[in-house]
């Protein structure tokens, strides 16, 4: 919603109107079409018929709206990952993940693109450097970037941008894939956790000890754990990895102990706690989940502070 708002203004402001009445064109535009395009759609689809072009227009990482088909924007390069190869559907490929970021917020950006990527695998894009994205399409709160996008060095220099994690807080309920989300929720089922094995030298899942890059190894066995919670809203199934399992209350010897597990589970149960991460849709079961990137117990002064501002 951040975002959305975001894009409303700026859609406002070059066509110089309100919000209220850009809202209410939004609207309209969705009754129009019967409700089957988003907020999101139907405000870009309003921009394009005032004349505003939000394709060549470079954004700031906090205004990308999910679905954007040709986003441009400029970023320093946080953290570049390791090139993998897949292969799907009978195809083989590469693909790298780089984090950029702007004064505003941050942004995962994938690379699909051989000639792209090949700028990563000569270093000729680094970590500290600022880069132009174009004609990126935005899924699941990610930039994207195929053979049809544009990745180059900018002259231009960014000097403070937002490296931690950014999550707006909202209700479950308001969440859609793609968006972070931080939100105050209650413990209400927990199930359990699903136990695999990585590479200790690069991470990545191992099968039988055996690593596709590394070989026969020792591997190490890592913990998935799945817990639906509840903010009065709406309930959400949320997945939570290693260290994020332990600030639930568990300790190591009873995340991987079966027995201790289920001794100690029905404990948490109730627990009231803040919850921060990434809303995705599980395309196997076309269900939305959330996967957890922080937890934090409980502040009773915070939230005092919290309900006082409100008042």
């Amino acid at each position: 919603m951040e975002n959305y708002k975001q894009l409303l203004e700026k859609i406002a402001l070059a066509a110089r109107l309100g919000v209220a009445e850009l809202e209410r064109k939004i609207e309209a535009k969705r009754a129009r079409l019967s409700g089957l395009v988003s907020k999101e759609g139907a405000a870009q689809i309003v921009a394009a018929e005032l004349g505003i072009n939000l394709d060549r227009e470079r954004l700031k990482l906090s205004e990308l709206v999910e679905g954007m088909k040709r986003a441009n924007v400029k970023g320093k390069i946080l953290q570049i990952s390791p090139v993998r190869s897949y292969s799907r559907n009978g195809r083989d490929g590469k693909v790298v993940n780089l984090l950029i970021a702007d004064e505003s917020s941050n942004a995962k950006t994938v690379l699909w693109d051989t000639n792209h990527i090949r700028l990563v695998e000569e270093g000729k894009l680094n970590i500290g450097d600022t880069i132009e994205v174009g004609n990126a399409s935005v899924r699941n709160g990610e930039l994207h970037l195929s053979s049809f996008g544009d990745i180059k060095l900018s002259k231009e220099l960014l000097g403070e941008v937002v490296s931690a994690k950014v999550f707006a807080s909202h209700k479950i309920a308001e969440a859609k894939a793609g968006q972070g989300l931080k939100t105050r929720a209650v413990i209400v089922q927990v199930f359990e956790p699903r136990y695999f094995e990585v590479c200790p030298e690069c991470g990545k899942k191992a099968n039988d000890s055996e690593c596709s890059v590394h070989g026969k190894i020792s591997a190490k066995k890592r913990a998935l754990l799945n817990v639906v919670i509840d903010d009065g809203s709406e309930s959400i199934r949320s997945v939570f990895f290693g260290e994020h399992i332990l600030k639930l209350g568990f300790s190591e010897d009873e995340i991987f102990s079966l027995d201790l597990f289920n001794a100690k589970k029905d404990s948490i149960l109730g627990e009231e706690m803040l919850f921060s991460g990434n809303v995705r849709q599980n395309s196997l079961y076309n269900t939305m989940e959330f996967s957890i990137d922080e937890v934090q117990q409980e502040n009773a002064d915070e939230l005092i502070k919290e309900l006082e501002a409100k008042q």
